[in-house]
């Protein structure tokens, strides 16, 4: 069996599981945060009933992310909704955005926190929990409606995906960074190109990735319509995890006979820095092809792009240099953000690379807008802006507003655009 298939059969207690079976799986994590929490919440109490107790307190994570620094009444309802919610059952993993414990954007604040572990399952109402994968679980969004189920249960039906490997070889070249490799893929085999499968990522260069790239790798699998995306779990991973919990986990590996769907093989050496232009994610271009495109707006942030090692990415190129157009970082956790302060480049934090370079007073910990969000989030777009963002996603509207034109890259590509204005291929500064 693969990793995937391995954890699935092992969560439901079953010895063996093939594609396309229909198996209750065990939660090892429920994900919840403040746009999707009192929507599940409402079905559970509605299924369940108003005095019901959840499966498992110490299994709930409840992180609110996305429309917190707003003004809008309506976000606040919704952090009320868990706050009451989270006191009435007495969850003990609730991360407050009122409060010291407030962390930022869950996809990253999840593993820094140690509740991401080798060989178990975590569900979460966000389609890009499928993040988690880089350290070897089987991670998977999910709708309200089954989030509400498994507040009850502690269980949920899943059918098992068949797997598509993706074996990238090779050095990665200068300026390529993880989110290349990842709008590489996508590109070739499109949005519904993975539908319900396990993007199982391996080989050499995946191996050299650090785990802020391996998480943006994983982070994207849905982009392509995949159930999860996944890279089994090597030293390097377990570092991670054991520096973080002191939680008992198993790591789980595939077979290395094991069956998969298809399998694809990238000599990363020969790459290139890409964009994906509006409005799709498969939409690859290479981006000295996109010269021509002028740009207003620099965006670095979100679960895929605001990583501590996106930023030293982008600081490598602003060292130095001026931005010529509005440029807005958006730290993804509080520990990115004292990242910034604490990371240095020849002498320089971060966050004075930044500042002396231009860019906009650095956001704190949030989505912003990579949802869009109410008219007062950072960041929104307003009106027929072309953006290059390191976000994940650039469907119509998904930065604000209808009219903006969104291109996804690299925060190489995105720094170094915005120094020029126009979109740039980082080897060209």
């Amino acid at each position: 069996m693969t990793i995937t298939e391995k954890i699935l059969a092992r969560e439901s207690g079953a010895k063996i599981v093939t594609p396309g079976d229909n198996i209750w799986v065990n939660a090892g994590i429920l994900l919840t945060h403040d746009v999707c929490g009192p929507g599940t919440i409402g079905i559970f109490k509605r299924e369940f009933g108003a005095a019901a107790k959840v499966f498992d307190p110490e299994k709930i994570v409840i992180l609110p992310d996305h429309y917190i620094f707003t003004a809008d009444e309506k976000a606040h309802r919704n952090v009320d909704t868990l706050r009451a919610f989270v006191k009435e059952q007495g969850l003990p993993y609730f991360y407050d955005p009122g409060t010291e414990s407030y962390c930022g954007v869950c996809h990253v604040a999840l593993p820094e926190l140690g509740h991401v572990r080798p060989g178990e399952t975590i569900f979460g109402t966000d389609s890009h929990t499928c993040t988690h994968g880089a350290l070897g679980a089987f991670s998977t969004g999910i709708g309200n409606t089954d989030a509400g189920f498994i507040l009850g249960a502690g269980k949920l039906l899943v059918k098992v995906p068949q797997t598509m490997r993706f074996v990238l070889d090779g050095e990665i070249p200068a300026w390529l960074s993880a989110k290349d490799l990842i709008l590489h893929i996508i590109g070739d085999i499109g949005v519904d190109g993975a539908t319900y499968c396990a993007m199982e990522f391996a080989g050499s260069a995946i191996a050299g990735l650090s785990i802020d790239e391996r998480c943006t790798i994983c982070n994207m699998a849905v982009e392509a319509g995949a159930k999860n995306g996944i890279i089994a779990p090597d030293q390097k991973a377990l570092d991670y995890v054991n520096a973080r919990t002191k939680k008992p986990y198993e790591p789980v590996y595939g077979d290395a006979a094991a069956k998969v769907a298809s399998e694809r093989v990238y000599d990363v050496s020969k790459l290139e820095p890409v964009v994906a232009r509006p409005h799709l994610p498969d939409n690859k271009a290479l981006a000295r092809a996109c010269r021509d495109v002028k740009v207003d707006q620099v965006y670095i942030g979100s679960c895929t792009g605001g990583k501590l090692d996106d930023f030293i990415m982008a600081a490598k190129v602003l060292k130095g240099r001026q931005v010529a157009i509005r440029t807005l970082i958006v730290p993804s956790t509080r520990t990115v953000e004292r990242g910034l302060d604490e990371t240095r480049i020849d002498g320089q934090s971060l966050r004075q690379i930044f500042e002396v370079a231009g860019v906009e007073p650095i956001a704190p910990p949030t989505c912003a807008a990579r949802l869009g969000g109410p008219i007062d989030t950072f960041g929104r777009t307003h009106g027929n802006e072309v953006v290059v963002s390191t976000t994940n996603r650039n469907f119509i509207g998904r930065m604000g507003s209808k009219d903006s034109q969104i291109y996804l890259a690299s925060p190489y590509t995105a720094a170094a655009t915005a120094v020029t204005g126009h979109i740039t291929d980082p080897r060209d500064l």
